[in-house]
């Protein structure tokens, strides 16, 4: 081979390499890396989107409202005005897969009631768009599954909804717990509900995912669990009941109360109900005792122990901009979620296992 001939085809190889680094795909894909702020589309447009992320999605440094999914032309037209969407990020349920083609819109928040949530977290992920999805993460253990699998496959994040995991009052006596400040838990108890009055909503509805179990239920599962800074090992007992099975049809919980058994023998009391205003966490310690109370509110959130009081302050909606703040840093910095989506497939596992208790009147382990 001569000097010339070889120089020509490092020449080649060097302008080959060149052409794939700097492909349309590669250079586009670069330019996604540098963005500052991530486009995010709500799916749904209830009270939660309406009411607290919208107005949260105002208040974020690494994410903005990007775009909306909507089933009710009237609310487009009105979310358009307010928040200046452009048409092109504005979907309905039916032309949903096309927000594939959109590079700007980055995460997929689902924010529909719960029976809806593997459809379009797995719609979203096969679209190319990571994932956000509000509690309950879905009806069944093996839905939780599928969503994941299906964020998974696509190379895509998926974030659980669960506001208080990012909460500072929440963290500093989940810190308390998991560094033993206080010594080993003894045993926890915890508490979530409120009057609900509506008739006629999801959470009235079997088939869409409604009772309390699913809804409130799942707050005073995670307090038992962050609580302990355990999982459990089995529902020791659980019941579930209504005083209006006019608006609780067919066995439907309005109320349900369980005992969860940890390693160690350590013992959590819960409590949910769409029936009375409930929201503590008390947390039996070696060398004392956590009271959280309010325990879930969406400000407010204060606690005493020992080692003196829990009370960060800030205003609504700063938990759920703290929450999409922290969610989409971590897709930008390539990290793992907060909170995944194995964290919610636990929390089911163990609404499934509460109410196979209840029906059973008999210890189920987990």
């Amino acid at each position: 081979m001569t000097l010339t001939s070889r120089r020509d085809i490092l020449k080649g190889l060097a302008l080959g390499s060149a052409a794939a680094l700097f492909s349309p795909h590669t250079l586009l894909a670069a330019t996604r890396q540098k963005k500052e702020r991530l486009g995010v589309a709500l799916v749904g447009l209830g009270y939660y989107s309406t009411d607290l992320l919208a107005p949260a999605l105002q208040q974020t440094k690494n994410c903005y409202l990007a775009g909306i999914v909507t089933g009710t032309p009237s609310k487009a037209a009105d979310w358009k005005k307010k928040y200046n969407i452009p048409d092109a990020n504005i979907y309905n349920y039916q032309n949903f897969d096309q927000i594939a083609n959109n590079p700007a819109i980055d995460v997929v928040y689902v924010v529909l009631p719960p029976s809806m949530h593997r459809e379009y977290v797995v719609r979203a992920a096969n679209a190319g768009k990571h994932v956000w999805c509000e509690k309950p993460m879905a009806i069944t253990a093996q839905e939780c599954q599928e969503m994941i699998d299906a964020c998974n496959k696509n190379k895509k994040t998926l974030a659980i909804g669960y506001r208080l995991q990012h909460e500072p009052n929440t963290q500093e006596y989940r810190h308390i717990v998991n560094q033993k400040l206080l010594g080993d838990v003894k045993g926890a108890s915890c508490g979530a509900g409120y009057r609900e009055n509506r008739t006629d909503h999801w959470k009235q509805k079997k088939e869409m995912g409604g009772g309390v179990l699913y809804d409130m239920g799942v707050y005073s599962i995670q307090g038992a669990r962050m609580g302990t800074g355990m999982e459990p090992i089995a529902i020791v007992s659980a019941a579930t009941s209504t005083t209006r099975p006019e608006i609780y049809k067919n066995g439907l919980d309005e109320t349900a109360v369980a005992t969860l058994e940890f390693p160690g023998g350590v013992l959590a009391d819960i409590k949910t109900s769409f029936g009375e205003n409930i929201n503590y966490l008390d947390i039996a310690c070696q060398k004392g005792d956590i009271k959280i109370a309010p325990y879930q509110a969406y400000a407010g959130i204060k606690g005493v122990s020992p080692l003196g009081v829990i009370n960060h302050v800030y205003q609504v909606p700063w938990q759920q901009a703290k929450q999409m703040d922290d969610d989409a840093m971590a897709i930008m910095q390539n990290k793992p979620m907060l909170v995944p989506g194995e964290e919610g497939l636990r929390d089911i596992r163990i609404v499934e296992a509460i109410y196979k208790a209840a029906a059973s009147g008999k210890r189920v382990n987990m």
